[in-house]
């Protein structure tokens, strides 16, 4: 498994923006926005912000000359930074659908001017975690807002790689301008990313998983606060025959997988007010170590 947040990365909005890929066994890919605005701190806040409010968050924000990043939700799940095409949702295709929105304009394309740094590297070395190729598919991107763009369907949904905001089946934007493709890999460094050691087992953050339990229920159906912390313990209550198949795998901790784990409370011998379907260290390790998923705080 690739990296899910990138450690160099200022951590933006509530860490909840998507959800679980609807192709997860198609290549992995990124894709290239621009904000169609100014740079620098001031802007980097404001467009930050900007985007949560209005739900259209991106996996991660960059400004291009001060190489300062900021990551809205983890890379394994969907962003929301794309309009679907028909039934085909553009956000959620792929093993991964990294998608980045840079602090810069398409008229002038960012390589022009960019001042890439160790957080660029880092970016880079997240996406390459993912196994997504030096390659761009759809071919260049576009270099005006009248130039004709590749947005082929069989290429988005057969092909991993880069791809501008112009390639996108069912957009119409033309962002991220005509970028200097050679040097956006090469800023990111060698293009084999050191390995990342893929765990035995599931890692569970006991203090997230709470959060969730607390938060999800009173969420729109299906909303999630930490589906990643939370899809294990849901695998788990379904082997345990506690949770329905349907609601197994939506990473939200809503009002049935509380009731599903209030019953799991029960099983070890708790009751009342130690039995309300909020994880504790002790029952949430006990269902760990049955069902092979780790523990932390």
């Amino acid at each position: 498994m690739g990296e899910i947040w990138i450690n160099e990365a200022e951590r933006l909005g509530d860490g909840s923006i998507g959800g679980a890929m609807d192709t997860p066994d198609s290549p992995p890919r990124v894709v290239w926005h621009t904000t169609e605005s100014g740079a620098g701190d001031a802007a980097f806040n404001s467009v930050g912000s900007y985007l949560s409010e209005v739900s259209s968050e991106p996996h991660i924000l960059y400004d291009p000359t001060t190489d300062r990043l900021g990551q809205y939700g983890p890379l394994n799940e969907s962003a929301r930074a794309l309009k679907n095409a028909g039934t085909l949702r553009t956000n959620r295709t792929g093993r991964v659908c990294i998608q980045i929105e840079v602090l810069a304009r398409a008229s002038k394309p960012f390589t022009s001017y960019w001042q890439p740094g160790p957080n660029f590297r880092a970016l880079m070395r997240a996406i390459r975690s993912w196994g997504v190729p030096d390659v761009f598919p759809a071919g260049d991107f576009a270099a005006s807002y009248t130039a004709a763009s590749n947005r082929s369907t069989s290429v988005w949904t057969s092909q991993g790689g880069h791809y501008g905001h112009c390639n996108i089946p069912g957009n119409d934007h033309w962002d991220p301008g005509n970028l200097d493709k050679v040097a956006l890999l090469a800023a990111g460094g060698t293009s084999t990313p050191a390995p990342t050691p893929s765990p035995s087992k599931p890692v569970v953050s006991i203090a997230a998983v709470i959060r969730a339990a607390q938060r999800d229920p009173g969420l729109p159906q299906g909303g999630t606060t930490s589906a990643a912390d939370v899809r294990p313990v849901e695998a788990a209550l379904q082997a345990e025959g506690l949770l329905s198949a349907a609601y197994a795998k939506d990473g939200s901790f809503g009002s049935l997988t509380r009731t599903a784990y209030a019953a799991w409370q029960r099983r070890l011998g708790y009751s009342g007010s130690d039995a309300d379907g909020i994880p504790g260290k002790t029952s949430l390790t006990k269902l760990g170590q049955k069902y092979n998923f780790e523990v932390r705080a």
